[in-house]
């Protein structure tokens, strides 16, 4: 049998996995009889947990904002400080696991007491932040409120822009949130048109909770649909390009979702980019910083050489200093 201890933990754990659980399935999940259940429930509010209660055989237990942080223990500053920095993990990918550090921000800014959280959407709405190289900028709130959708577990109203700038709001059942290193991708079913589907999350207006329940049958391998999807973008002109590194390093600088890569013997790699144009994709070669050969087309061979010679006679040419 397990402590008492242990046994909180699971419960505290099981209650933030969903948005809410019935006193018998939590305690057939704990294997413990439904008193067992009603116990721990008050133990744990003594501790500080807002756990919310419906009455009746059908009613349920949920895990609500608290009236103190529960333990750590954390005073308000540290508890402020630690969501900051979460945060800023998500936005930065600074500890390169960006859903580890959004899932932990999310589990702790569901048991914030209001005046903590206040003040944490209070910095959300006047902090700007520099987008990574390349990629777009995504107010703190929505990526929160997206995750939030997926662990909901329930139907959702997505109001999305397209890239051409088109509004539309459809009905979604969300999944999963999905980063490729440069831009987040939220994963659900198109109710509507009864498929899986793919949004930018930069491009979500707003996303508002139903009510009402879903099951997710059969669910898709998210990253792969995401890496599926960007590959199948048509784009106007596609280079080869020769990488001297093997398929893994090659990989690692240019990932499949940016390419298409082919082996060329052990140690070199062929890899196909799409681009809108030739200086656009001359621009990403140079951002590499690898050594490379453009196998094809010709013009982004040529943009590629009248870059390295601008950058060059910017920086002296190769001559000597006088």
């Amino acid at each position: 049998m397990i402590s008492t201890s242990a046994r909180l933990l699971r419960l505290v754990s099981l209650l933030s996995t969903r948005p809410t659980w019935t006193c018998r399935e939590l305690a057939e999940r704990m294997a413990v009889t439904d008193r067992t259940v009603r116990r721990d429930v008050a133990r744990l509010r003594e501790l500080g947990y807002c756990i919310e209660s419906d009455p009746g055989p059908w009613g349920g237990y949920r895990l609500g904002g608290g009236t103190r942080v529960p333990p750590l223990i954390l005073d308000d500053e540290e508890a402020l400080a630690v969501a900051v920095a979460l945060r800023e993990a998500a936005l930065s990918g600074v500890l390169g696991s960006d859903q580890a550090a959004l899932s932990a921000l999310l589990k702790l800014r569901q048991v914030l007491p209001p005046r903590i959280a206040d003040r944490l959407g209070e910095m959300d709405a006047t902090f700007v932040h520099t987008p990574r190289p390349e990629g777009p900028q995504i107010p703190p709130g929505v990526l929160l409120e997206l995750a939030a959708a997926c662990r909901r577990g329930e139907r959702a109203r997505l109001s999305y822009r397209d890239h051409a700038g088109r509004a539309s709001v459809r009905d979604v059942d969300p999944y999963r949130l999905v980063h490729t290193g440069l831009r987040w991708y939220f994963v659900a079913r198109d109710v509507a048109r009864d498929q899986w589907r793919t949004f930018r999350a930069d491009r979500v207006v707003n996303v508002q909770p139903t009510g009402r329940p879903v099951e997710l049958l059969d669910p898709p391998d998210p990253a792969l649909l995401v890496s599926r999807g960007i590959a199948s973008v048509v784009y106007p002109l596609y280079g080869r390009v020769r990488l001297p590194h093997p398929m893994d390093r090659a990989l690692r600088l240019i990932p499949p979702t940016i390419g298409a890569h082919h082996p060329d013997g052990p140690d070199a790699t062929i890899v196909e980019i799409g681009a809108n144009d030739a200086d656009e994709l001359a621009r990403y070669l140079l951002g590499l910083g690898t050594p490379l050969r453009v196998l094809s087309p010709d013009e982004v061979r040529e943009a590629l050489l009248r870059r390295t010679r601008e950058l060059s006679e910017d920086n002296g040419g190769g001559r000597s200093p006088q």
